[in-house]
């Protein structure tokens, strides 16, 4: 077994990040409430797939896994502090909104970053999965593409390469095929590589993961970063302003500005907010006492906060939870 520790800028909280948004309840990651341990299967640029078990620390992260080199360690930590934005600082925006009740947890309990996927394919996969569906639906769709399409790692630590594509006889079968694997074997699966996905095609994407509309988007971006002519992962570190960033990412198939909104989000770009039907719903009850209410009624409410609007919407103390 590999352990070791990451240091955060502070102020830093664990469940803070975990509980920043959905992705803590997406595969590849798990979180175990009774131990607070976060975990993710990775596949490694080795051919590996592994488990890291992260927990929190006061000054950062502990993370547990199977025995690395020293390589895959350095990457390893390369990918959590991504995960995480250990190194991002957010005195700016704990300064701006001292003032606002609605916002004095965000220090207290160092809101800010939000969790995270180790690559930005990833990111931009499941956010394209989120868009005009139930959340339920997500975690379905997201299941069965890392179930179909990731490498695995069983229990007897033997890496699975994913099966050819072929069509069964209906979903049902499929699904309890795949949960009579996972009960057997003890299977994990990694997040699809793009080459994965690419060696597939839209329409068996659209049937067997059942992703309706989103199936040619999926399949388009995964052919683009496969062949090498998309190098998506640079955008995690790019020096666009803002607006051209957003601009770029809406060049991706299934990206609109709800979906680039939240790419930015994740990208650590707070100028935009990530406008749905909950969104709405949530600024209807917070000021409009459950009145219809516009994208342009949501972007009035929080445009005082310029840079860091994004960021005020995401850590808002709600009136409304759902109820």
């Amino acid at each position: 077994m590999t352990a070791f520790s990451l240091t955060a800028r502070k102020p830093f909280n664990f469940q803070s990040v975990v509980d920043s948004h959905g992705w803590r309840q997406l595969a590849p990651f798990r979180f175990d409430e009774n131990s607070s341990t976060l975990c993710y299967v990775d596949h490694l640029a080795s051919g590996r797939v592994v488990e890291y078990r992260i927990s929190g620390l006061p000054e950062g992260l502990r993370i547990e896994t199977d025995k690395l080199t020293k390589a895959e360690q350095n990457k390893a930590t390369e990918k959590i502090t991504w995960m995480f934005g250990l190194d991002m600082d957010f005195s700016g925006f704990y300064a701006a909104t001292r003032a606002e009740p609605k916002l004095s947890h965000a220090k207290k309990l160092a809101r800010g970053r939000v969790l995270r996927s180790p690559t930005l394919f990833e990111d931009v996969i499941k956010t394209i999965l989120t868009t005009n569906t139930l959340w339920a639906a997500t975690r379905n769709m997201t299941r069965k593409l890392v179930d179909e399409f990731g490498f695995t790692i069983n229990t007897a630590g033997r890496v699975v390469a994913p099966k050819a594509p072929r069509i069964e006889t209906s979903s049902t079968q499929y699904e309890a095929r795949n949960l009579a694997l996972s009960e057997v074997e003890g299977t994990q699966h990694a997040f699809p590589t793009p080459e994965t996905i690419a060696a597939s095609n839209p329409d068996f994407i659209k049937e067997k993961i059942r992703v309706g509309y989103r199936a040619p988007a999926i399949y388009d971006l995964a052919v683009r970063v496969a062949s090498g002519k998309y190098d998506l992962e640079a955008l995690k570190h790019s020096s666009l302003p803002t607006l051209e960033l957003r601009k770029e990412l809406m060049t991706i198939k299934g990206v609109g500005p709800y979906a680039a909104a939240n790419l930015l989000m994740i990208l650590g770009r707070h100028d935009f907010i990530p406008i749905d039907s909950w969104a709405l719903m949530l600024v209807s009850h917070e000021w409009y006492r459950g009145k219809t209410v516009t994208a342009k009624h949501v972007e009035k409410r929080f445009e005082k906060w310029g840079v860091y609007k994004g960021l005020a919407f995401w850590f808002w103390d709600w009136k409304y939870n759902g109820g």
